[in-house]
Formats: C-alpha cells, sequence, structure tokens
C-alpha cells in the first residue's frame, strides 16, 4: 500500500511498508535552515542507539537539503523511521515482526484475542504486540513456530481449548488441518498454484486441475520433463491431483479464497523463466475457459479416454494417468499446432471444442 503525500510544489510517495518512492519530476521541501523551498536528496543514515544496555546501529531514511545539508523533516518521515527501527531491532533480536504476527492471524483464521489464548498467552497479548509491543523472546518463538508448524499450532490448540472458545477452536483446527495438506504437495506444484493465483481473479478447483493438467502437458511437450513429480488421475471429471483435491474439495464449485495461500508468498520463485512462460501460455488460451468446458475437452483427449476404459463406469476415482501417455499425447499435438504460443493452443482448443460438440 502506498500513501500519497500532496504538499504543494512537491509531490512524494511513502510506502506503508518502508521506503520512499520520490516522484521523479519534484524533489523539493522546504528547508528551515534555508528557509525557503529547496531540492533534497534522500540518504540512508545510521544511528548508534542503547536499548537496555545493549547498544544497536540502526539505518534510517533521511531527506537533506541540496544547497545547506541540513537534514529535513519530511512529512511522514516519523513514522517511515519508526517502522525502520521496529523492524529492525526484532531482526537482531530475532523476534517475530509485526507482518508475521498478521499472518499468523490470516493463516489460522483467527482473531487476535482467541490466538492469544490458543497459544496460552495473556488474552490481550497479540493485540499489545501488533501495536508495537516487543513480545518475549519466549513468546516470539512460540509464534514463529506455530506459524512454520501446523502440528505444533494443532497441539497448543487442543491443550487451551476451554480458553479459546469452541468456534475459534475449530477454525483453527481446520487450518491447521488444511495447512498439514498444503505442506505435502510438491514444491513445484505449490509454485505453479501460488502463480496461478497471482495471475487469476477467480480459480475454482475444477478449474485449478485442468490448468495444472495442461500446464504438465504443454511442459512435456516443448522440454521433453515433467514440471510435477506427482502424478494426476483419471477422475469421472477429467484430470485430477489428488493432493491439491483434497486440499481444495470444501470449496466445490466456488472460486477458491483461502488464506492458506499467505504460505505460499515467494514460492514461485522456485519457477524457472521457462516453466512461468508455461503457465502464463495456459492462463492466457485454457484459462479463458471455465472448468466446465475444460472438463470437456479432456474428456475429448486419448490420455484421459485411455485410462478412463480400465475403470468401472461410475467410478469416482481410479487409475492414475501415466506421465509418459501424457507426453506422447501433447508431442502428437505438437505437430500440427504450435503449442509454444497463444496461437497455437488457442487453434488446438477451438478443434477440441468443436469436436466435444461446442
Amino acid at each position: 500500500m502506498l500513501y500519497i503525500i500532496i504538499n504543494q510544489p512537491h509531490i512524494y510517495l511513502i510506502s506503508a511498508i518502508g521506503g520512499l518512492i520520490m516522484n521523479q519530476k519534484k524533489y523539493t521541501d522546504f528547508c528551515t535552515q534555508c528557509r525557503k523551498y529547496t531540492e533534497y536528496d534522500i540518504k540512508k543514515t545510521a544511528e548508534t542507539e542503547l536499548i537496555k544496555n545493549c547498544a544497536y546501529t540502526f539505518t534510517f531514511t533521511a531527506a537533506f537539503c541540496r544547497e545547506c545539508g541540513s537534514e529535513m523533516p519530511l512529512p511522514g518521515m516519523i513514522n517511515l523511521n519508526s517502522r525502520e527501527r521496529d523492524e529492525q531491532y526484532r531482526a537482531a533480536e530475532d523476534l517475530i515482526s509485526i507482518a508475521d504476527i498478521e499472518r499468523l492471524m490470516d493463516t489460522y483464521r483467527i482473531d487476535s484475542t482467541p490466538l492469544s489464548s490458543a497459544l496460552g498467552f495473556e488474552k490481550m497479548a497479540i493485540a499489545r504486540y501488533l501495536d508495537g509491543q516487543m513480545p518475549s523472546k519466549e513468546y516470539s518463538d512460540i509464534m514463529k513456530h506455530a506459524l512454520a508448524s501446523p502440528e505444533y499450532m494443532d497441539a497448543l490448540s487442543e491443550q487451551n481449548r476451554e480458553k479459546t472458545g469452541e468456534a475459534a477452536f475449530q477454525k483453527a483446527k481446520k487450518a491447521a488441518a488444511d495447512l498439514k495438506l498444503l505442506f505435502d504437495i510438491p514444491e513445484k506444484m505449490l509454485a505453479s498454484i501460488a502463480y496461478i493465483f497471482d495471475q487469476m481473479q477467480e480459480v475454482t478447483p475444477l478449474m485449478l486441475q485442468k490448468l495444472l493438467y495442461y500446464i504438465q502437458g504443454i511442459n512435456l511437450a516443448l522440454f521433453d520433463r515433467p514440471l510435477f513429480v506427482e502424478n494426476c488421475a483419471a477422475w469421472q471429471h477429467g484430470p485430477v491431483y489428488p493432493k491439491v483435491y483434497a486440499l481444495f474439495k470444501d470449496f466445490k464449485y466456488s472460486p477458491i479464497d483461502n488464506n492458506l495461500f499467505v504460505f505460499l508468498k515467494g514460492t514461485r520463485q522456485a519457477l524457472s523463466a521457462d516453466e512461468k512462460n508455461v503457465i502464463d501460455l495456459i492462463i492466457g488460451t485454457f484459462g479463458t475457459y471455465n472448468g466446465k468446458i475444460l472438463e470437456d475437452v479432456t474428456h475429448n483427449e486419448k490420455p484421459w479416454q485411455d485410462a478412463r476404459s480400465r475403470c468401472q463406469a461410475d467410478a469416482h476415482a481410479c487409475t492414475i494417468i501415466e506421465s509418459a501417455a501424457i507426453r506422447q499425447y501433447f508431442q502428437t499435438v505438437s505437430k500440427h499446432y504450435r503449442l509454444d504460443t497463444a496461437e497455437g493452443l488457442m487453434q488446438y482448443i477451438h478443434a477440441q471444442l468443436a469436436a466435444a460438440g461446442y
């Protein structure tokens, strides 16, 4: 989030997470030493402070007049420096950040008061930490452990169930169970899901399954290697990755809206440029259709058809679709369509839709 501060004759932006971003046209403000508006430069300064008999050196953002060299107190700078001091002190003492405490609340879908009780703290502790009070190292470590380990959070919730309240307890317990499923999904698949969620506004579980299948197929066709280590299965509604299904099954046919994915921030870094390009291609082509249409397209393709032929007609879940079968099919398709281009993929999709009766 950016706060826009306008104080003529200058305009500048101060980031809510720290850092000053200057407008490229005007770098001026009133210098109290020169007694006039002057241009200024933004620099980093270092200051040493004594806190509880320990010396800490903090780096702060500051503005300096280009004419007299004195520091200029820009609007918003005090708040920015306060955040910088807080973040650096926490890092130096290995204390949990406010952002991570907020992530903890989002992840387990629980407000500050019941979270305090679930962790075994005094009931207003989390609220005070969010307001800037520093937690003890012991309490900080408990919060970090809860953020990193759903098993640990689950155990704490059980231990403090009576203090937490049943509704909050059930929310936290469900979130912990979902996190266990999340951690069981391979890294590349998690990174791909996170990237899809970043790029698309609405994704249903059915659509997500089909996008992952086509990402795998096109990656096999273009680079002759799978992106995911997990096999998909030939279910009634098309190819399905069972662990992904288990994670999102509660959403049924609704768009996925899940705070679990605060955990996925940064996981997309596990994707290479080529892998991101493949995902972008799939999002820009297959991702323009809803999950039901994509299901019908997969039903018209050989990998799913061959796998389902080995199943009972009414079987919901059945055998896996071999990676070799997916590779062979899409490499054959690549002889007729340019699968490395959006135009080629759309031509393929249109042909499949026509064959499916659309």
